[in-house]
């Protein structure tokens, strides 16, 4: 039964990396492409729901199943212990970047005066499309030790090859 919730873990904090980089890629660069008229377009498109819905239900899930996975994995090891807390604590600093430098960029693109803030509006887009690399980088370190624990915990249960 604990794998059910080790495999899932992955799984999410998979999702979650791909629709981050879909967010680099696509979005990012379709709010940059035509400023200010892209801006505008993408303030239209997201006025009732936006990215950030998204991930203010997974993101808390991916870390909930990652303590679940420290818990579950206690028994098995030392070092699965240690990758699944290592992740689970790459998981919730992914999350403070998120709140700490990309809500106020979020602030800046879309809700000030495109016309009085123009330039500060260019900066935050270059700034959020540059770093969210960095951000995608963090959630991939966390699926890597998430998927090394996993691997401990069946080296652990086969023992010694």
């Amino acid at each position: 039964m604990k794998k059910i919730f080790l495999y899932a873990s992955l799984v999410l904090a998979a999702g979650l990396l791909l629709t981050n980089i879909y967010n680099s890629l696509i979005d990012a660069a379709s709010w940059a492409y035509d400023f200010p008229s892209s801006v505008e377009t993408a303030r239209l498109y997201y006025k009732n729901v936006n990215p950030g819905n998204f991930y203010r239900l997974f993101s808390p899930a991916n870390q909930v199943l990652a303590l679940l996975c420290v818990i579950l994995s206690w028994r098995s090891g030392k070092q699965a212990r240690l990758f699944f807390i290592t992740a689970f604590l790459v998981f919730v600093l992914a999350d403070i970047f998120t709140f700490a430098y990309f809500y106020p960029r979020n602030s800046i693109i879309f809700n000030s005066d495109i016309q009085s803030n123009a330039t500060a509006i260019k900066d935050a887009l270059q700034q959020w499309s540059a770093t969210n690399w960095a951000r995608s980088a963090l959630v991939l370190v966390g699926i890597i030790f998430s998927a090394a624990g996993l691997n401990a915990v069946y080296r652990q249960e086969i023992g010694p090859v």
